[in-house]
């Protein structure tokens, strides 16, 4: 059996490949157990490695810091990925909010830990550990570790609180969510309110009544307006049509436009009389208003389309055919003809049958061409999150400067690659389910890695005497703020569960909890919400941390 022994307890690559897999799969397994309702999920890989590090596993440094890097940075990555097409719309919407709650949650976890300090006598440069394990934020304790450093002080109070207090902070966050889930929420709280967000289009009725559109060609009518607009249908003496941009508008004609909300004030003046009937509602049949006309759903799934101009296809005077709007990454947009198209982009077209089965076969439709992943974007996207984390960003006043690192580095180049890749000609689609699983992968691999690190040491340091009194402040300081912002950001800005999960999840730079709050809640916004809180809440700390050793040390 000494074959069996060197495979698992010699430490070798495969050894570490076989410990890690066993981790990963035994974490995984027991994850799924459900106790008074409750599972842990993928976070039980974390205390599988602690149990495994506390028996006595152990797999070389070198390949345990590569694994866990390289599992933080895929999943990191492939997060701001999924979100970066939609990402600065949904900012636009509700980014500031989210922001400022997210640093609302910084804000308050950092008073708590300064009172601490001084109520229980605990020494900064062992405070500052205990906030980066609190808020499961290593950048910080990286930051904070520098600042002692350069102050001539030891940094191993820091370390060694942090790794305590680390494991509850994962944790903390998830119980909150568990309590506000349990006895907090309202069913209302698990409807998505970022739907309407989301959703950045608006489709309205309007009848020409101005005399001044009289005889104008829609072309003259979209140089003369302000306010963007697409519009879908005209009925003109009871028969509806697909216009083109030389249809001349008459008084007495409808015309069903798609535009954002705050245009349809403008475009009631612009037309004159807005209708009462509400087109936006999800049950309506549009095929149904003109047996001619119907409108369809296509898939941009041909590579040569990915980053071209909407306007270059030239639909209307090919096909006779308009496009109403387009769907990207759940979010609605307006078919202006310089929208860049992306890889998945679904457009809704209106025409004729026959017209319609040409332009899907021009844009591809197949979700079969789609299903391979663009591993390349994956790759670039990771070498320059290296070079963007390893950016030295210098601070007024603060002697240190500042890094994004294997952290901040991939969530800020993902959301960039997914938003403005395709603009480049870069492939970056990949299928929900190809998404899904690289972050599973990536998570996994964190976890595992970062069990088995802190499991060796784990029992002994929390049997110190300041042991339990790390651990307890610890998880106050992550329980308390979490359970504070969540509620307020339900109850007082109005936000769904998940949202605001999300955005607790972001500001505490819990991929743990943003993993449990995509369980329970099955939609995207937790990740959209994550994904726009974790960069400036991660900044925060990370300057914050600085501050702390600089002032009260």
């Amino acid at each position: 059996m000494n074959w069996f022994e060197q495979l698992f307890f010699e430490q070798s690559p495969l050894q570490a490949v076989c410990v890690i897999s066993v981790i990963i799969a035994c974490g995984l397994g027991l994850g799924k157990l459900r106790i008074c309702g409750i599972s842990l999920g993928v976070t039980f890989v974390f205390f599988t490695g602690i149990l495994a590090g506390h028996l006595g596993l152990s797999i070389d440094p070198g390949m345990l810091k590569y694994a866990q890097d390289f599992g933080l940075m895929l999943f990191i990555y492939e997060l701001g990925l999924k979100v970066g097409p939609g990402f600065f719309s949904s900012f636009r919407t509700g980014g500031i909010k989210l922001n400022m709650l997210g640093l609302g949650l910084v804000g308050l976890g950092t008073i708590t830990a300064i009172a601490f300090s001084y109520i229980l006598d605990i020494p900064m440069s062992d405070m500052v550990g205990i906030i980066s394990g609190a808020t499961t934020n290593t950048p910080s304790l990286g930051a904070a570790q520098q600042a002692l450093n350069q102050l001539g002080l030891p940094a191993d109070g820091a370390a060694l609180s942090c790794a305590v207090t680390y494991p509850l902070g994962v944790v903390g966050v998830i119980l909150a969510f568990l309590f506000i889930k349990k006895f907090v929420a309202r069913p209302t709280d698990f409807e998505s309110h970022s739907q309407a967000d989301a959703d950045h289009t608006h489709v309205a009725e309007f009848h020409v009544t101005n005399p001044g559109l009289n005889g104008l060609t829609l072309r003259q009518v979209s140089s003369l307006a302000t306010s963007r607009f697409v519009i879908s249908r005209i009925w003109h003496a009871g028969e509806v049509s697909i216009p083109g941009p030389d249809y001349k508008l008459n008084i007495g004609d409808s015309v069903l436009v798609i535009t954002n909300d705050d245009e349809v004030p403008r475009l009631t003046m612009l037309f004159g009389e807005k209708s009462d009937r509400d087109w936006n509602q999800p049950n309506i049949d549009w095929d149904t208003l003109d047996k001619n006309v119907i409108s369809r759903t296509i898939t941009v799934s041909k590579p040569q389309l990915n980053g071209r101009k909407l306007g270059s296809l030239k639909l209307r005077n090919h096909y006779a055919v308009n496009i109403s709007r387009v769907t990207r990454s759940g979010i609605r947009l307006l078919a202006t003809p310089n929208l860049i198209m992306q890889l998945g982009d679904r457009l809704t077209i209106v025409g004729k049958a026959e017209s319609i089965d040409k332009v899907e076969k021009l844009v591809g439709n197949s979700v079969t061409d789609l299903k391979d992943p663009n591993l390349a974007a994956i790759f670039i996207g990771m070498v320059l999150s290296l070079i963007v984390g390893s950016i030295p960003i210098a601070i007024p006043g603060i002697s240190v400067p500042i890094k994004l690192g294997l952290a901040g580095g991939p969530i800020v180049v993902g959301i960039l690659v997914g938003r403005f890749g395709p603009q480049f000609h870069m492939v970056t689609y990949t299928t929900r389910s190809a998404n899904l699983m690289l972050r599973g992968i990536g998570l996994s691999l964190f976890l595992a890695c970062l069990g088995l690190e802190a499991g060796a040491k784990f029992l002994d340091t929390i049997m110190r005497a300041d042991g339990f009194l790390w651990i307890a402040t610890g998880f106050i300081i992550t329980l308390v703020p979490s359970l504070i912002m969540t509620v307020a950001a339900m109850r007082w800005w109005k936000l769904d569960f998940a949202s605001a999960a999300g955005m607790v999840s972001g500001a505490m730079a819990n991929p743990m909890s943003l993993s449990y709050a995509n369980d329970i809640t099955r939609t995207d916004d937790a990740s959209v919400a994550y994904a726009t809180t974790y960069p400036l809440s991660m900044f925060a700390r990370v300057v914050i941390a600085q501050l702390l050793v600089i002032c009260f040390v």
